[in-house]
C-alpha cells in the first residue's frame, strides 16, 4: 500500500545552536568554495552504492532498470546547477533524520544498520564516504536556496521534497506526483557564484576532486569522469599505456615516466598506491617547491591534491595517488589529522621505494645510473634517515679515481670489492671538478699505489658521507687526513720496495729539520705545524688537517655556514725528495736566514692556500712571484753574455 503523509511534512525551524553551527559549517570549515560540488557527488555516490547493495543482496528496488549515475545540469542564465542521482532516496522522515539534522550521518547510521545485521564487520563491497553528516550544507556557501526532491528505493515510498535557504527554516513536503528512484538537488547560487553553474568549471571541479567516483558522472549529457581508479586494479590487468596515461594524467608531464611503484596492502593498515618516478628533475630547471606532491584519496575522493606527509622529503620527486580508508579526517574532508596511520603509509612507502630503487641498480645498471644523475641530489637529503641507512648506502654512487672516463659511477660496495688486501678504509676527497682533482698534491700517494679515492664534487657530499661513518666495517676517511702508515699496502715489486725505502730515508732524512724549524718560525701561529711528508710525489708542499680537525672541505663548509672570515689553520707538509726543497734546505745549511728562504716559504704557504681556496688577497703572491721571475730573468741573462 501506498506510504501514507509523514508527521515530518509542513515547516521547520532549525534550532538557535543549529543555526549557529550552521553559519560555521557555511563559512568556517571549509577552505575552498569548489569542495561543495565534491560533498555533494560523494553524497550522490553514497546513494548509488547503498541501491547496488540492495540489488546485489536480491532486495527488490523501485526504477530497477535505472542507472547507476550522477547527472549534473549547469543553466548559467539562471544561476542554477541541478545534480541528480539514481541512488538510494530518502522518505520524508529520512530527510528530516539525515539532511533536517545536522551532523547526523545517513551513511553512518546505514553501516550501523549492516552491522546489527550482519555482525561486527563491514561488508567489503559497501564503500561509502559520506560520515559526518555535514558535507550537505557545504551547498549553502554558494547557494541561497537548495530544493532537494527525493523518491526512496522502496516500492511503497512516496517523492518527498526539502527546501530551504540555509538561514532559519526548512520545509518537507510530498510531492504531487511519483517519480524515478533518487534523489535531485535544484541549487540556486547566490549573486556571484555563478561560475558554478559554468560548464567548464564544473567539469574542472569534478576531474580534480571526483574523477574516480566508481559511478559515471555526466555533465549536460556528457561523461567527464574516468570511473577506473587504476591504482585499485590487479597490476596484472593494466597495460604499461594505461600506466603512463594515467602518470601523464597525475602529473601534467609529457613524458613517460622512468619508473613505476604499484602498491597496496591490507594490513596492518589498508592502503592502495600508485607512485612514478619521472624522467627528469624539475628542480634543475628552477621549477618545482622542494616539497613531496602526492594526491591522496579517500574512497575514491580527492581530500588533498598536495600531501606532504606520505614521503619523507628526500623523495619529493615521487609523483602519484595513495588512496587509504583507514585514514582519519577532520571534519570538512579537506586535512589530515595527524596520527600514526600517516607516519606509517609514509614508513611502508618509503621502504617500497628504496627497494625498488635498488633492485633497478641490479636488474638496470645503466638505467639506475641515469636515475641517480637526475635524482642525486634530492636523494642525497635522507643521509640522516637512520632508519632507512642501510638501504640509502647502497644507493650511493661516485665518481672515482680508477676510472678515466668522468660518466662512470661506482658504488661503495664496488670499492670494497676491489679494494686491494690490508687497505682499511675507504678514501674520499672533495675538490671543484675531476680535473683539479687529479692534480690535488694530496693524492700522489694514492696514485703512485693505485689507491682509489672517490671524488666528490657537490657541497652535501661530505656530510652523507660523515654520518654513514662507515661501511662494511671500512672506515671512511678524507684522504686530506689519511695517514700515510695506515695504507698498509703489500709491495709486491723491486720498484715498488725502492720506492719504500726511498720513502723511509724521506721520513729519517734528518737534513730537512733545519727548514722545518725555519718555516715553522716564518709561518708562526698561521700553522699549525710543520712536518716532512710522507704522501707527496711530486709536489714540494701541501696542507692537511691534524687528527682533532675536519677535512679541508668540511672545515670550508662549517665557516661559509658561520659566516666565518678566519683563515684556518692547517699542517705544511713539505717533500723531503723534491728538488725545491732539497735546494732550500741547503741554503739554510749555509745561512739559516737566508732572504730567499723566507720567499719561498711564504710563496709555498700562500700557493697551498690558493689550491685549497683560501687565498682572499692573492696580490703578495703575484708581487712576490713577479720579483722571483724578475731575478730569474736576470739571472738567464747574465748566463747568456
Amino acid at each position: 500500500m501506498p506510504e501514507t503523509k509523514s508527521e515530518n511534512t509542513g515547516t521547520h525551524e532549525f534550532k538557535a545552536e543549529i543555526k549557529q553551527l550552521l553559519d560555521i559549517l557555511i563559512h568556517s570549515v571549509y577552505t575552498s568554495k569548489d569542495v561543495f560540488v565534491r560533498e555533494l557527488i560523494s553524497n550522490a555516490a553514497d546513494a548509488l552504492e547503498k541501491v547496488r547493495f540492495q540489488q546485489v543482496a536480491g532486495s527488490s528496488v523501485h526504477s530497477p532498470d535505472a542507472q547507476l549515475e550522477i547527472r549534473i545540469e549547469t543553466k548559467k542564465d539562471e544561476r542554477l546547477l541541478v545534480i541528480s542521482d539514481t541512488g538510494i532516496g530518502m522518505t520524508a522522515d529520512e530527510a528530516e533524520a539525515n539532511i533536517g539534522t545536522i551532523a547526523h550521518s545517513g551513511a553512518a547510521a546505514f553501516l550501523d544498520q549492516l552491522k546489527q545485521d550482519g555482525g561486527d564487520e563491514q561488508p567489503a563491497d559497501v564503500n561509502l564516504i559520506g560520515r559526518f553528516g555535514v558535507g550537505f550544507y557545504s551547498v549553502f556557501m554558494a547557494a541561497d536556496k537548495v530544493v532537494v526532491t527525493s523518491r526512496t528505493a522502496d516500492e511503497d515510498g512516496l517523492p518527498v521534497i526539502w527546501t530551504s535557504d540555509g538561514a532559519g527554516t526548512y520545509t518537507i513536503e510530498s510531492a504531487e506526483k511519483d517519480g524515478p528512484r533518487g534523489t535531485k538537488l535544484e541549487i540556486h547560487l547566490k549573486e556571484g557564484n555563478e561560475q558554478y553553474a559554468d560548464e567548464s568549471q564544473i567539469k574542472t571541479v569534478i576531474q580534480r576532486y571526483s574523477n574516480f567516483v566508481p559511478f559515471p558522472i555526466l555533465v549536460n549529457d556528457k561523461q567527464v569522469n574516468q570511473t577506473t581508479a587504476l591504482w585499485r586494479e590487479p597490476s596484472s590487468q593494466i597495460k604499461d599505456e594505461q600506466y603512463d596515461e594515467f602518470y601523464k594524467l597525475v602529473s601534467h608531464d609529457y613524458q613517460e615516466p622512468l619508473l613505476r611503484v604499484h602498491y597496496s596492502i591490507d594490513a596492518p593498515i589498508q592502503f592502495s598506491s600508485l607512485l612514478f618516478v619521472p624522467q627528469s628533475n624539475p628542480e634543475t630547471l628552477g621549477f618545482g617547491e622542494g616539497e613531496v606532491n602526492l594526491q591522496l584519496y579517500v574512497q575514491r575522493v580527492l581530500i588533498d591534491g598536495e600531501n606532504k606527509d606520505c614521503l619523507p622529503k628526500y623523495l619529493r620527486f615521487v609523483r602519484g595517488v595513495v588512496e587509504s580508508e583507514d585514514v582519519p579526517l577532520n571534519v570538512s574532508r579537506e586535512t589530515l589529522q595527524h596520527n600514526q596511520i600517516i607516519a606509517s603509509i609514509r614508513d611502508k612507502l618509503t621502504v617500497k621505494l628504496l627497494n625498488q630503487f635498488l633492485d633497478l641498480a641490479k636488474r638496470d645498471p645503466d638505467k639506475y645510473n641515469d636515475f641517480w644523475k637526475t635524482f642525486h641530489r634530492i636523494l642525497k637529503e635522507g643521509h640522516d634517515d637512520f632508519a632507512n641507512r642501510d638501504k640509502l648506502q647502497e644507493l650511493l654512487r661516485f665518481n672515482s679515481s680508477r676510472h678515466d672516463n668522468a660518466d662512470d659511477l661506482v658504488s661503495l660496495a664496488q670499492y670494497v670489492e676491489t679494494m686491494p688486501e690490508g687497505q682499511s678504509a675507504i678514501y674520499y676527497l672533495s675538490g671543484p671538478s675531476r680535473e683539479a682533482l687529479e692534480r690535488d698534491p694530496r693524492l700522489e700517494l694514492f696514485r703512485k699505489h693505485q689507491i682509489e679515492v672517490l671524488y666528490l664534487f657537490e657541497f652535501a657530499d661530505e656530510f652523507v658521507l660523515s654520518s654513514l661513518g662507515d661501511y662494511n666495517d671500512k672506515k671512511l676517511v678524507s684522504a686530506d687526513q689519511a695517514k700515510t702508515g695506515d695504507l698498509k699496502l703489500e709491495d709486491t715489486t723491486d720498484d715498488e720496495k725502492t720506492d719504500k725505502s726511498t720513502d723511509s730515508a724521506k721520513e729519517e732524512n734528518p737534513e730537512i729539520q733545519p727548514l722545518v724549524d725555519r718555516f715553522k718560525e716564518l709561518l708562526g701561529d698561521r700553522v699549525i705545524d710543520v712536518r716532512s711528508s710522507e704522501r707527496l710525489v711530486d709536489s714540494p708542499a701541501c696542507l692537511v688537517g691534524d687528527d682533532s680537525q675536519l677535512s679541508g672541505h668540511m672545515e670550508k663548509m662549517m665557516r661559509i655556514m658561520n659566516k666565518s672570515g678566519d683563515l684556518p689553520k692547517r699542517v705544511l707538509e713539505l717533500n723531503p725528495g723534491h728538488s725545491l726543497i732539497k735546494s732550500l734546505s741547503q741554503m739554510i745549511s749555509g745561512n739559516a736566514k737566508h732572504p730567499f728562504v723566507e720567499t719561498a716559504c711564504e710563496h709555498l704557504y700562500e700557493g697551498c692556500m690558493l689550491l685549497d681556496g683560501y687565498l682572499s688577497d692573492p696580490h703578495q703572491l703575484v708581487e712576490r712571484m713577479n720579483k722571483v721571475l724578475d731575478e730569474a730573468a736576470e739571472l738567464k741573462i747574465g748566463k747568456t753574455t
